[in-house]
């Protein structure tokens, strides 16, 4: 443990070290300029400060003062070395910060009781930080254990409207992937990106409440038929919605407003620019993109500059321009994900 002695009489430093060294395991390191001292404690962390109260250019009471302003030193036991017998000047240090004095002459058997009590307060103090720093580690493995668990529910849910849909599970994994990106390039704070990405993947649970007739029709739906369909942005969020869990939370926002567009001309609720939330308006175009690009029975797979176009053209009137943007600066990681999950990608292939 280190010790830091600040005194300008070289007698006091020298007898000061000599009772430091004698109390035990401890490595005392001495300043007879106050302001070295204080530069060295601003930029280390001592566990013990002894600094005498009468010292030229910056006194015990302003060394003290400034110690105390860094907050990682809040807590650094400071004991005061004093010739002055009077209460003011104890008050004063003590409203400075220091917790204990010690009166000149030195007495040895003094001072080594209230080092070794000083260095004992210390080290309960790092005992206590690192008991808590264990214990927020538990928590948090903790807390990651039940967000995956949360996470595989949320996949499998999600696998289960895909199995009634002619989209393949790859397409989650990619869209979610995708919303990431445009998230990540506006500059969203990464809780929210982790969040899209896991949320997303549930944006079309709603379809488990469509008739197969509908839902695997390989030609185009009439009007009546495409009417029912879009009840599945609603029944998602009904699915999801009302949860204490703001993944579950999220991923209702999401199915209910990833068919929204920006003009107001989408679906459920004719929501128009941004009323429409963020998160909706970053998974309509990673969504959309995602189903031009990707072959189905009823349709060949678009050209990555044919889709490009189409959301270009889109920006302002279907798609959030902002968003747009950001997805287009990112195409290569796009193309990057893409590649990665194809449409064999196996159940709850990792992130």
């Amino acid at each position: 443990m280190q010790v830091i002695i600040v005194d300008d009489n070289t007698v006091n430093l020298k007898l000061m070290e000599s009772l430091v060294k004698r109390a035990g395991d401890y490595s005392p390191i001495t300043f007879q300029d106050s302001g070295e001292g204080l530069a060295w404690c601003l930029k280390n962390t001592p566990d013990l400060l002894i600094v005498d109260y009468m010292m030229p250019s910056l006194d015990g009471m302003e060394f003290i003062r400034r110690f105390r302003e860094n907050p990682v030193n809040a807590d650094i036991p400071v004991l005061m070395i004093t010739a002055d017998h009077e209460k003011e000047t104890r008050y004063a240090a003590l409203n400075c910060g220091a917790n204990d004095f010690l009166t000149k002459p030195i007495d040895g058997a003094e001072f080594r009781a209230r080092l070794i009590n000083m260095l004992a307060l210390r080290r309960s103090q790092k005992a206590l930080a690192d008991r808590a720093a264990w214990l927020a580690e538990k928590v948090a493995e903790a807390t990651a254990e039940i967000l995956d668990r949360e996470h595989e529910m949320i996949m499998r849910l999600s696998r289960a409207a895909e199995f009634r849909d002619p989209e393949t599970g790859a397409h989650i994994q990619r869209m979610s992937n995708y919303s990431r990106l445009i998230a990540q390039q506006i500059d969203l704070p990464h809780a929210e990106q982790e969040l899209i990405l896991r949320a997303a993947p549930m944006h079309d649970v709603g379809k488990i409440a469509i008739r197969d007739d509908i839902l695997l029709k390989p030609g185009r739906l009439d009007p009546m038929e495409f009417e029912i369909m879009k009840t599945h942005a609603e029944k998602g969020y009904e699915l999801l919605r009302g949860s204490a869990s703001s993944l579950l939370d999220t991923a209702a926002l999401i199915a209910w407003t990833h068919h929204e567009k920006f003009d107001g001309s989408g679906y459920p609720r004719g929501l128009a620019g941004e009323t429409i939330p963020l998160y909706g308006r970053i998974v309509a175009v990673a969504d959309v993109f995602d189903a031009l690009t990707t072959e189905r029975p009823y349709k060949k797979a678009w050209e990555i500059e044919h889709a490009l176009r189409f959301l270009e053209d889109g920006a302002g009137s279907h798609f959030d321009p902002a968003c747009v943007s950001a997805f287009i600066a990112r195409l290569d990681e796009a193309l990057a994900i893409r590649a990665r999950f194809q449409d064999e990608s196996p159940l709850l292939a990792p992130l």
